[in-house]
């Protein structure tokens, strides 16, 4: 299912043909995804949403090139992530793609410029100081620069890792839960830091439990059972949470369903 941009369309940034996704059990294959098409637009702001266990984390997983899917494709501009090998897929992370985790994934014996630059001294490439001073003045930690993680708030942190995400200046910044870890005033800081991200062209792609998180997106998905079941332009956190209600109300009367039979 198509995304449609918001505003001016922008050329497909990430692009998803027939992805299927399967893990074994005893019980047979469980189907995580199933048979997902979908065009991200670049400078776009996504968010994925779903009941537990629809497929929203190994969609987020597949499209960066951290799992492997069954089979179908994943193109990141003109990349194709199947031509690549595993060392070849590690260096295409590491240059062209942003993560940014629920847990932070900050080291803590670093400081936050040290942090910051890791990415690029894992890549064999000297950091530009000039560079890494003027994202963190972006990020709003100019005045933090000395500091290890322990001697910052969660959403200093956070915004920590979102400055390490952006200082290969990748062409998509993944975000897996960004603020589940924070309290509502550090979670807005860091929402808003990434509405203002992609306003100025980055591209994002989102997955949260949160319908206020989704509604500084652009665009929310909505997955069930590993297919993409409906979406929202310009969402509201309200329009979200219903949409939502119904998805997980639809879940448990078909586990409900499935237990009885």
């Amino acid at each position: 299912m198509p995304v449609a941009p918001t505003a001016v369309i922008a050329p497909p940034a990430l692009r998803v043909r027939g992805l299927r996704c399967e893990y074994p059990s005893e019980g047979g294959p469980v189907h995580a995804l199933r048979g997902i098409d979908l065009d991200i637009p670049g400078a776009s702001f996504i968010a994925i949403m779903g009941p537990s266990g629809s497929g929203k984390t190994t969609l987020l997983h597949c499209a960066a090139g951290l799992q492997k899917p069954t089979s179908g494709q994943v193109l990141l501009g003109d990349q194709d992530l199947g031509d690549l090998g595993q060392t070849q897929l590690a260096r295409w992370r590491r240059q062209r793609v942003g993560f940014v985790f629920q847990s932070f994934n900050l080291l803590p014996a670093l400081s936050t410029v040290e942090n910051v630059e890791l990415p690029l001294r894992l890549d064999s490439r000297k950091p530009h100081a000039g560079h890494t001073a003027a994202l963190l003045a972006r990020v709003g930690l100019g005045s933090r620069t000395g500091h290890r993680p322990d001697q910052l708030s969660g959403g200093q942190r956070q915004r920590v890792a979102i400055a390490r995400a952006l200082v290969t200046e990748p062409e998509i910044v993944f975000a897996d839960e960004p603020t589940g870890a924070l309290d509502i005033h550090s979670a807005r800081e860091v929402l808003t830091l990434l509405r203002e991200l992609a306003d100025k062209g980055q591209t994002i792609v989102m997955v949260t439990h949160d319908p206020v998180a989704a509604s500084f997106s652009d665009h929310v998905l909505f997955l069930a059972d590993g297919r993409i079941v409906d979406e929202l332009a310009h969402p509201t956190a309200q329009g979200v949470a219903g949409r939502m209600a119904v998805l997980v109300e639809s879940a448990e009367r078909a586990a409900n369903q499935t237990g009885v039979l």
